[in-house]
């Protein structure tokens, strides 16, 4: 009945040397900073702006997404431990990072990057919208090389056996899923912002990437296994909670876009 079931079975380190290694996850998520900094860099030339005020804004991303991930994970879902070993949530090399934290640290990092560079909030939210897309690809697939973050039993082909848990059964590969959302996702926004040369309707893109990203979240959080304990009794998981308040942002967003039509103007 499972005949193309994938048992899978990955080292989720690369290599080790003694006390150091280097993991699939550190290596994916290091790529999603390396991809969207050339992606950024090509909208930067388009917009003749200089590599100056790119660097800024990545050292603005990087912290922004860090430390908003690692807060996310420690208060919505284990804040309970988390109040008790404050010290801990500087521990992050002990895992425990949630997206939407990230998205909220990413938000309020480039409030900050905007009021210090004198640039217009949106357009710099139409333009991340577009890497942090490409991120979420790169990070789901870390994932599925810790061998974490997966669904619930499954009968299709093409489960996976988790057999570094110690599955026995298939399980459906949620990270996969996500990942091929969040990458057909960025293909649509970055095709937008070149079709229009970036002289996109302003809020177009970062609404479109709160509806599609966290909607997709949303469903796909139906067939994954509960992530903390507390989630068993919830008819609807904190993943699926977070994401609502980002899916209404997105839908209010994009009818402010589209009725205020103001479009990006690009200085050539």
């Amino acid at each position: 009945m499972h005949l193309l079931i994938v048992p899978w079975d990955v080292n989720p380190e690369i290599f080790r040397i003694g006390a150091f290694s280097v993991r699939w996850y550190g290596l994916l998520f290091a790529s999603s900073f390396l991809f969207g900094y050339i992606i950024m860099n090509r909208i930067f030339k388009n917009e003749n702006l200089g590599e100056v005020v790119l660097d800024r804004l990545t050292i603005y991303m990087a912290v922004g997404t860090i430390v908003g991930a690692r807060l996310g994970h420690c208060l919505f879902y284990e804040s309970g431990y988390y109040l008790h070993h404050p010290l801990e949530i500087l521990m992050i090399w002990h895992g425990g990072l949630a997206s939407h934290g990230a998205a909220i640290g990413i938000f309020f990092a480039l409030w900050l990057f905007v009021r210090k560079e004198k640039k217009e909030y949106i357009w710099v939210l139409d333009r991340i919208a577009i890497v942090v897309a490409l991120s979420g690809f790169f990070i789901r697939l870390g994932n599925l090389m810790n061998s974490e973050i997966y669904g619930v039993e499954t009968t299709v082909p093409w489960g996976f056996v988790f057999l570094k848990n110690h599955e026995i059964a298939p399980k459906h590969p949620t990270q996969i899923y996500e990942a091929l959302a969040y990458l057909a996702i960025f293909i649509l926004l970055y095709r937008l912002y070149w079709s229009k040369k970036g002289e996109h309707i302003q809020g177009l893109l970062v609404s479109l990437f709160c509806i599609l990203v966290f909607t997709a979240r949303f469903f796909i959080e139906f067939i994954k296994e509960d992530q903390v304990a507390f989630e068993a009794t919830m008819n609807f998981n904190m993943g699926q909670l977070l994401s609502i308040p980002f899916i209404l942002m997105g839908i209010g967003g994009l009818y402010w876009s589209i009725t205020r039509k103001k479009r990006a103007v690009i200085k050539r």
